[in-house]
């Protein structure tokens, strides 16, 4: 454990900062779950609902610096090929 003053800061910090990006990670990786729990379910309408809003929040994960900018949008466009692949097997 710390001793010094400032050390000791650092350590709270570095917690309190933890365990928020541990609740950002955890609402993003709910969302895309939702959406792909939507598509295994042939649920495609609500599939394309809840892309709009995981969309946002995993742009806003990496926008606080919890993932990489580059993981965010991997995960946006496998769900975006997901969602159309889905979309014209249903149309078929």
């Amino acid at each position: 454990m710390a001793t010094h003053k400032s050390a000791l800061k650092r350590a709270r910090q570095s917690e309190t900062a933890r365990l928020r990006n541990m609740a950002h990670k955890s609402r993003a990786k709910s969302a895309v779950k939702e959406v792909r729990t939507s598509l295994d379910d042939n649920n495609l309408e609500h599939a394309k609902e809840t892309f709009k809003n995981t969309v946002s929040i995993v742009q806003k994960t990496a926008s606080k610096g919890v993932i990489p900018k580059k993981r965010a949008a991997r995960r946006i466009s496998r769900l975006a090929r997901a969602i159309n692949r889905a979309e014209t097997q249903h149309s078929s």
